[in-house]
């Protein structure tokens, strides 16, 4: 019996929760939104994002909370209708900031993180009042304890810890020495930092803070690295000699991509977590402490499709190719990943199932977004769906890569749609830019 991301139980759903649903995109045909919108254009379901939310919550055990990463999509309507659903945010920057108080999610659901983050950026951290700042060096530390001095505020803070993977069993351990990155801090630098924060009048040591992996489809590895944080939690806390407020163990819950690839078992998540929270209830330095999760892709990767059309149909040395109005500029991951995405003929396609490559418009050998995709060859005119691209597909792309117009974005719920983000044509960024006299 598996959870189906409805909330149901049926051990007989397969079905996927996405925005691909019977042929149409949130109920709607992609020619509708293409004649609309243009394209390219990306589409998000919000009814996709509540059923994926409620999943989660029921997942998880009763002193967990979320808070939305807002690097996977920082779209404001789509920020502010996971504030509306009362998630709270996690963010990366003095934009992210901005755009999560903007959206209408209170500076007490905001945790902050990032590996470099500016004094202006700490600075207006400190200024909004959030919940807490993720520090990740000893000198981040004691930056922002000066500028919490200068603004008369006392700064929540978490310590973030350098995680790694112990192969084959993917236990999630705490980094004693040596590189493993940029992230977070040793368990030397943690103990140091604790210390510092626990002395000055000005900084209010709240949690931990480490994150494991992305993209992660395996429950087991999800559940072993919240039960580690908790074990490293609590050994700060008593070398503190107080409980722990919170156990933040970032995001990391992964989506499948093909269609061979199996989904997040959110039956086992539930078990795993409930064990963990058990444990935890009985030990006075974790018993109050908030396991805060930070998913980003989990909620809103399925929830998105990226629209284009094909311009240009050929055959190359037997192999039939697609050439689209848009490509990788937009979609990034099948190029810097190296890992595809579904990509889907829609509207009244015919023909015999055949291998196609999918490619886009750049002058580059890198705009491929399907190759040797098996599926009835679409024509000149047709549209195409690329397929999970609600999370690391608008704002993680290169879109003004040989000046191609920037695609719309677009929500979608109930059957009803509403343009949230305009298309902008190049004459738009031509228009910000001058041509100096220096001759």
């Amino acid at each position: 019996m598996t959870l189906a991301l409805d909330g149901t139980r049926d051990k007989r759903s397969r079905q996927r929760n996405e925005i691909l649903r019977d042929g149409r995109l949130a109920g709607l045909t992609a020619h509708e939104l293409a004649d609309r919108f243009g394209t390219p254009v990306f589409v998000y379901d919000l009814d996709v994002i509540d059923r994926r939310v409620r999943a989660l919550r029921d997942a998880l055990p009763p002193r967990a909370e979320l808070a939305y990463a807002v690097k996977a999509n920082p779209a404001l309507a789509i920020v502010a209708h996971l504030g509306r659903l009362g998630l709270g945010a996690d963010v990366a920057s003095g934009g992210e900031l901005a755009t999560a108080l903007r959206a209408g999610i209170g500076p007490d659901r905001i945790v902050m993180t990032g590996p470099g983050k500016r004094d202006e950026e700490l600075a207006a951290a400190v200024a909004a009042g959030i919940r807490a700042i993720t520090v990740e060096s000893p000198g981040e530390l004691a930056r922002l304890e000066s500028l919490a001095r200068e603004a008369g505020r006392r700064q929540a803070v978490m310590l973030r810890a350098a995680v790694a993977h112990d192969a084959p069993a993917e236990r999630v351990r705490l980094v004693g020495d040596g590189g493993v990155g940029k992230f977070g801090m040793d368990a030397a630098d943690l103990a140091a930092a604790a210390r510092f924060a626990e002395d000055s009048s000005h900084l209010e040591l709240r949690g931990l803070h480490g994150f494991g992996a992305s993209n992660v489809l395996d429950a087991g590895v999800l559940v072993a690295h919240v039960a580690s944080m908790g074990r490293a939690a609590r050994s700060i806390a008593s070398a503190i000699g107080r409980p722990m407020e919170i156990v933040d163990v970032g995001g990391g819950l992964g989506i499948p991509y093909e269609d061979g690839d199996g989904s997040l078992d959110l039956d086992a998540l539930r078990a795993g977590l409930a064990e963990v929270a058990e444990q935890w209830a009985t030990d006075p330095l974790l018993a109050d402490a908030h396991l805060l999760l930070e998913p980003g892709r989990f909620l809103v990767g399925p929830a998105g499709a990226y629209l284009a059309r094909v311009v240009d149909r050929k055959s190359i040395d037997g192999r039939e190719v697609a050439i689209l109005d848009g490509g990788v500029h937009h979609v990034l991951r099948p190029a810097l990943v190296r890992t595809e995405h579904r990509v889907r003929p829609l509207g009244p396609v015919a023909g015999r199932p055949v291998p196609m490559t999918i490619a886009g418009p750049l002058c580059s050998g890198l705009d491929i977004l399907a190759s040797g995709a098996v599926m009835a060859p679409p024509s000149v005119g047709d549209v195409v769906a690329v397929l999970d691209v609600g999370a690391y597909g608008f704002t993680e792309s290169m879109p003004y890569f040989l000046s191609h117009p920037i695609p719309a974005e677009v929500i979608a719920r109930d059957g009803q749609v509403e343009c949230i983000r305009p298309r902008l044509d190049p004459v738009t960024w031509l228009d910000a830019q001058v041509i100096p006299d220096l001759r």
